[in-house]
């Protein structure tokens, strides 16, 4: 291709390009690719100092670790040479079925063991077989494998703790030939305990010891041992378990590669459920054939270098914001000056259209009240539609209420003719008291339901008694409460009165009564509870309903206040009861709420307090008249 022909045709589309982006454009791109290039640079710098603090600080734990481990094995590596010298085991030697020649030399071993602070010492024969002991033993399954192996140390599992133990090997000799081997044991449990501790405190650094086998002999995380380093498979596990060299079964592989650099050490991530990336490095114990391997976390050096990108972000950003800045400045001083000549122009064309403006607003004004006033209308329509939606399902109960009456009011009047051609005048005025009774009831009934009927005033609220609105909506719902032997609580004072309009207060109690009783249809127990609990110092007062049905799930919870929403079967509610029940009581001052409980659900709404009644305490409240049974009687719901 040629260069310069296509430099040609380049150079128009990068001007367009520039034209495009224009001035801020420009500088907003600058700050972007600034706020990148501090990111990455920012990012990659504070990790690599991060991670070579943190090489060089663990480097320094590694030897620090490494040497502790050393001095701790290499404490007693003179004391089998000592012991090969002394009379006593000399002697044993040399008579080794000799019974108080053994007895003199476990005594002189319990001794030493002691002393030396070990935790076992023995003499045995090159085969493997104890002569003299400081306590009695059995050899550990490693000892004749590390005698036929000419081995002065080995390591083995304690099968009764599972702890690790250190063995020294020492033969002895007798006219130049190997007479028998002195074995010192000692407990790595207590060093193992220290690092355990230093994890437990420093949750960044574990410290792992691995055998010739590749196996975890020693860890500061107890989850880890026995674990195998790299990747073991089937056969090899098979193997290592038949070794009897561990107490339990082989633990997990931890992966980790042979070749692990000492000085800068390499990311590893562990294949463990939680495991986080981690900085490996290792340090070979040869004397003793172990690898010594220590695993730092590396969260801190990555959240000091998001930390730190950031801050290059923020940088870069700021840089690109100070030149964006100064150029919108200058941009800004040379189209002040044209700006001020354009206001002047636009002044006057702006009083035109003010006027205008005015003018239309006046008329979108009037249109909005009238808007206003329909949905006014239509809301009190739809509030007077949802009353006499509830009348029409209560309808065959109401019904059947006034016509078992009726019925009875028949047969005892049928009844007191015949008592009275008999002369029976005291069971006639029995009877005519019943009827009377009777009378009065289904007038009460009808004229709850006229009342309920009527289209409420909602500009008027004044003070109403909350315990005869409650025993109100009980009444109008008695006949289905009834049919479901329905317990009801009602904890309210008796002179308790709340600023709200009377009709409208009991379409929220009869809504919220009724969708409890519809939620307890399927139920085995059905309680529903009315109570009052004091607010601000008695100023209001919450009212709460609660029923044991079956509850409402979280899911459909959020949406019980939404029009048109309901979890009743189709054909049985409108999804209505509660937006408008919502609606009243906002209009009453306070807030409608439902809340799930353990067993059923638990609607509350607050109002304005007017007065407690004759104790005059809000404490009552607490107290209230509780009436625990079923559904209040006719008497009970007109006191």
């Amino acid at each position: 291709m040629d260069v310069p022909s296509f430099l040609t045709r380049l150079r128009p589309r990068a001007l367009r390009a520039l034209r495009l982006l224009g001035r801020p454009g420009f500088h907003l791109f600058l700050t972007g690719i600034l706020m990148v290039l501090g990111f990455v640079l920012a990012h990659r710098l504070s990790e690599r100092s991060g991670r070579e603090q943190l090489s060089a600080l663990s480097t320094e734990r590694l030897e620090l670790y490494a040497s502790n481990l050393a001095a701790e094995l290499g404490r007693h590596a003179s004391l089998p040479s000592l012991l090969a010298i002394d009379p006593t085991l000399q002697a044993l030697l040399q008579a080794p079925d000799d019974e108080a020649a053994r007895r003199a030399a476990s005594r002189m071993l319990a001794r030493v063991n002691v002393r030396a602070g070990t935790h076992q010492i023995f003499l045995a024969t090159p085969q493997g077989e104890v002569l003299a002991a400081s306590e009695a033993l059995s050899p550990p399954a490693r000892l004749a494998e590390a005698l036929a192996q000419g081995r002065v140390h080995f390591f083995a599992a304690d099968p009764g703790t599972g702890s690790t133990d250190f063995y020294l090997l020492h033969p002895v000799r007798q006219a130049g030939q190997p007479a028998g081997v002195i074995v010192v044991r000692f407990n790595l449990a207590p060093l193992e305990a220290t690092w355990v501790d230093l994890g437990l405190r420093s949750q960044g650094e574990r410290i792992l010891v691995a055998d010739d086998q590749d196996v975890v002999i020693m860890s500061s995380v107890q989850a880890w041992k026995y674990a195998v380093l790299d990747h073991a498979d089937p056969s090899r596990r098979r193997a290592l378990q038949a070794s009897a060299r561990y107490p339990q079964a082989i633990g997990p592989d931890l992966e980790l590669p042979a070749s692990l650099e000492v000085q800068q050490g390499q990311q590893v991530r562990l294949p463990l459920p939680g495991a986080k990336p981690m900085l490996a490095q290792q340090r070979q114990i040869v004397p003793l054939g172990l690898r010594l391997v220590a695993l730092s976390d590396l969260s801190e050096v990555r959240q000091r270098a998001q930390y730190a990108a950031w801050g290059g972000a923020a940088f870069g950003a700021s840089a690109g914001l100070l030149v964006l800045y100064l150029a919108s400045r200058r941009r800004a001083l040379r189209q002040l000056t044209q700006a001020q000549a354009a206001l002047r122009q636009t002044h006057a064309q702006l009083e035109q259209l003010v006027d205008s403006r005015t003018k239309e607003l006046r008329q979108t004004n009037e249109a909005l009240k009238t808007q206003i006033a329909q949905r006014l209308k239509t809301e009190g329509e739809l509030l007077q539609a949802s009353k006499l939606a509830v009348l029409g399902q209560m309808s065959a109960g109401l019904s059947h209420e006034v016509n078992q009456p009726l019925t009875a009011l028949r047969a005892l009047a049928r009844n007191s003719i015949r008592l009275l051609d008999s002369g029976r005048h005291d069971a006639v005025s029995a009877n005519l008291q019943i009827m009377d009774d009777m009378v009065e009831r289904m007038s009460r009934i009808t004229s709850q339901l006229k009342s309920f009927a009527r289209k409420a005033d909602e500009q008027v609220a004044g003070a109403v008694v909350l315990l005869d609105c409650v025993r109100n909506a009980l009444l109008l719902l008695e006949h289905r409460s009834r049919a479901l032997d329905l317990q009801t609580d009602i904890d309210i004072p008796q002179g308790l009165r709340v600023r709200a309009e009377a009709n409208r207060l009991e379409q929220v109690l009869v809504n919220l009564f009724g969708n409890a009783i519809d939620a307890m249809q399927q139920q085995p127990e059905r309680r529903l509870r009315v109570r009052a609990i004091a607010l601000d110092g008695g100023q209001r007062v919450l009212v709460q309903v609660q029923d044991s049905g079956a509850g409402v799930d979280a899911e459909r919870l959020p949406h019980l206040f939404e029009p048109f929403f309901t979890t009743k079967p189709a054909g049985e509610g409108l999804g209505l009861g509660l937006v408008i029940s919502a609606k009243i009581v906002h209009e009453f001052g306070g807030t409608l709420r439902a809340d799930r409980l353990p067993r059923g659900m638990s609607f509350a709404f607050d109002l304005a307090v007017d007065g407690w009644g004759v104790d005059g305490a809000p404490a009552a409240a607490a107290q209230g008249n509780t009436r625990s049974g079923p559904a209040l009687s006719q008497e009970d719901a007109n006191v």
